[in-house]
This record gives structure tokens, C-alpha cells and sequence, in this order.
């Protein structure tokens, strides 16, 4: 314990040094966990499958809430169009593409395993393109594009990937996981996303209003409320992570105000938790990944990070009238990261014995993606810089948020950290 907090508080030293030299934070933890764990042998994490599990879970909770909270729907409108293709057209084609891919390369693969991997593998992970979402060169439009793209897919693929595990059970004769009941919980899991949500942002903003809320207290209190939807969301036996997404939704909506400092809290809880997740994956899941590497995971990977998220891109954006360098640059920068891993947590522990080969595929994917996409972010971000030099879309100074990973930028706007 003693060692990660060390590692934690000298990222906390260092990340801004760290991040110019094209270091991000899922690099540098996983690096630091395979290091230590297998290399140096000086940590070993006797960790049991189910604190693995509630760690992947809290993490993915408080993503999901701070993510979906921090989306002012009103600064979004202007652009509402693009996100309406990618989130709606884009997202659907990527997992759709994802799941006949893994039928179709990895043999023996069911359509319910097969529907996992490409839903567990279709949302984006801004922290892996850091670089990308704080260099003031690349156009302010297109880093909002990318970062609210990457704050909703994961809620919006996480229904898909229960039901694919449902599925999954189904098949093996469990018929208490049948389809229709996850059905049933996603429908639990969204109507007290938005009772939790919108009651407590509406309590929150009235107990503002009559002087009756500390500011000192505010933070933990929305942190509080995430963990009442999801852990509220279970004990009705519905769907937790939809509920909190939900409650993400109403609660930026009805109680959110522009830097609200209780938002910022709940990112950096998710951004402390992130850090813990990747070191985990680093030191327990990639050593796995490496002993059981197969070519064919490896062709799955380097399609999955190219054809299968570039050509859905490109489609959803067809009539937008961006140029072919923003629509590569879009494409290109759609890294697998956070939440595909703890897809892969979940479904490793629902699927014993059964998602040993998906949890693989979902490894190696989210391996290679570390690094080709936290490797090309700054050189990608100045070329594509240089090729819209003579547009007039500059960029303002803005900096955006990136899941807590980043220290915070006082550029103003609707996506700075609150000071």
C-alpha cells in the first residue's frame, strides 16, 4: 500500500513534466505495474477476484456519473449534430463492426461472447490521447468533439455489454440472466438514474439557493449521491452503471453549476480511482494477456483500433463537411482504455470460465492502444495542427478536463476545472 501511494504522490510531482514528454498516465501506471510486479518483483498484489471487482466497479461508477455530470447540455447544442452521429450512427457501427470481427477472426467465438468483446471495446478513452485534449493547437471544436464523445459512449455501450453477458449465461443454461431480465434492469437502473439524479440536483440547487449547504461538504455529498444511485440501483435489483450514468445526466442538468466545485471532486475520486485500476491492470492483467498472446488476438487488436473505429467515424460524418485530416484525426484518436478494461473485470468475474478468451482479446486491445495511442498523440496533434493552419477555426486557449488524470488548466469555459 505503501508503494502505490508512493507511486500515486510522485504522479502527482511529476505528470505535468511527464505529460510534455509524451508520458500519459495509463503508461505510465500500467508500466509501473508490470515493472514492479513482474520484472522487479518488489509488489505483489494479493488481490482477491472480488476486490478486483469492486474496485473495476466503483471506478467505472464514479466515470460514468462525473462524465455524464460534467456535459453541459446547453454549451453542447451548437455541435449537437456531430455528437448525435458519432454517439448514434458511429457508436452502433463500431460495436456492430466489433462483433462480426471477433466471429470472424477468432474461431469458435458466439455471437453473445463475440457482441461483448465489440461493445467491451467500443468506447474511447480520452486520458490515453492526453495530449491530444490539452494542446491548444488542435482546434477547440474538434477536442470538445473527441472528449464528449469519449464522457458518453461508455454509458451508452455499458446496456449492450450487460446484455451481451446476460446472453452469454443464457446459452450456458442460466436462465435467471436471460436477455429479457437484463432488459428489465437496465429499465430499473435508468428510471432511478433519473429520480436520484434529478432529486438530488434539484435538493442540491435549493439548499444552495437557502444558504442551507456547506460549500466545504459539497464535494463528498455528490460523491455520496453517485454511490446512493448505484449501490439504491442494485438493491432493486436493476442496473447500477446505467443508473449512475442517468444520474450523471439529470444531475449536471437540474443541479450543475458551470465549475461547480462538487463536480470537480467526483472527477478527481474517478482520477485517483483510474490511476489505481491501470497500476492493477498493469501488475495482474497484462502479464496474462502476455503468457496467453495469440497472433489472432493481435490482428483483432490492430483492426479494432483502425478499420473498426476509423470506417464507422468516417461513415457518421459523412455530409458534416469536415475535411479528410479532421475525420482521420477523429478516427484515429479513439483509443480504448478505462472502461474496457473494467467491462473486462466484470465479465471475468460473471463468466467464470467462459470470458477467459474475450477478457484476452479486450487485454491486448486496450495494450496496444496505451501505447500507439499515448505515443502519437503530441506528433499527430502538431501534424494535424500544421494542416489547418490556414483555417479559421483557431483554437482558443481552453483547456479541457480529462477524466481527473490531467492537473487543471485555468483557461475559463464550460469544461475548465473549477479553481
Amino acid at each position: 500500500m505503501a508503494l502505490v501511494a508512493l507511486i500515486v504522490f510522485a504522479w502527482g510531482l511529476f505528470s505535468a513534466r511527464l505529460g510534455r514528454a509524451d508520458l500519459s498516465a495509463p503508461i505510465v501506471f500500467v508500466t509501473a505495474g508490470l515493472l514492479l510486479a513482474e520484472v522487479l518483483h518488489v509488489m505483489r498484489l494479493d488481490l482477491t477476484p472480488e476486490s478486483i471487482k469492486l474496485l473495476a466497479e466503483v471506478t467505472l461508477v464514479s466515470v460514468l456519473f462525473a462524465d455524464a455530470s460534467r456535459v453541459g447540455l446547453r454549451q453542447l447544442r451548437a455541435d449537437l449534430g456531430w455528437y448525435a452521429r458519432l454517439l448514434g450512427l458511429g457508436l452502433p457501427l463500431t460495436i456492430a463492426a466489433g462483433t462480426a470481427l471477433a466471429l470472424w477472426v477468432i474461431d469458435g467465438t458466439g455471437f453473445w461472447p463475440a457482441l461483448l468483446i465489440g461493445a467491451a471495446l467500443a468506447p474511447t478513452d480520452a486520458a490515453l490521447g492526453a495530449s491530444v485534449m490539452t494542446d491548444p493547437a488542435v482546434p477547440a471544436r474538434i477536442r470538445r468533439l473527441l472528449n464528449v464523445e469519449s464522457g458518453l459512449n461508455d454509458g451508452i455501450a455499458t446496456p449492450v455489454v450487460m446484455v451481451a453477458i446476460a446472453g452469454t449465461l443464457a446459452t450456458e443454461g442460466v436462465a435467471a440472466h436471460g436477455v429479457g431480465g437484463a432488459l428489465v434492469d437496465l429499465a430499473i437502473g435508468l428510471a432511478a438514474g433519473i429520480v436520484v439524479g434529478t432529486v438530488g440536483g434539484r435538493g442540491l440547487r435549493m439548499a444552495r439557493r437557502r444558504g442551507w449547504a456547506s460549500e466545504d461538504f459539497a464535494g463528498p455529498a455528490v460523491l455520496a449521491l453517485t454511490m446512493v444511485a448505484y449501490a439504491g440501483t442494485l438493491w432493486l435489483d436493476g442496473n447500477g452503471f446505467v443508473a449512475a450514468f442517468v444520474a450523471g445526466l439529470a444531475f449536471g442538468h437540474f443541479g450543475r453549476r458551470d465549475g461547480a466545485v462538487e463536480v470537480y471532486y467526483v472527477e478527481q475520486t474517478a482520477g485517483l480511482m483510474s490511476l489505481l485500476t491501470w497500476l492493477v491492470f498493469g501488475a495482474v492483467a497484462v502479464p496474462i494477456v502476455l503468457d496467453g498472446a495469440d497472433w489472432r488476438f493481435v490482428v483483432y487488436a490492430v483492426l479494432s483500433l483502425t478499420v473498426v473505429r476509423m470506417l464507422p467515424v468516417a461513415i457518421a460524418l459523412i455530409g458534416t463537411r469536415l475535411s479528410r485530416p479532421t475525420v482521420a484525426f477523429v478516427g484515429w484518436f479513439g483509443p480504448r482504455g478505462l472502461a474496457s478494461v473494467i467491462f473486462a473485470v466484470i465479465a471475468l468475474d460473471e463468466l467464470p470460465g467462459e470470458a477467459d478468451r474475450a477478457v484476452a482479446i479486450i487485454g491486448t486491445t486496450v495494450l496496444l492502444s496505451v501505447l500507439a495511442h499515448g505515443l502519437s498523440a503530441k506528433p499527430l496533434a502538431l501534424r494535424y495542427a500544421a494542416n489547418l493552419a490556414d483555417t479559421p477555426d483557431r483554437p482558443p486557449t481552453a483547456q479541457l478536463p480529462v477524466r481527473g488524470l490531467l492537473p487543471r488548466h485555468d483557461g475559463g469555459g464550460p469544461f475548465t476545472r473549477p479553481g
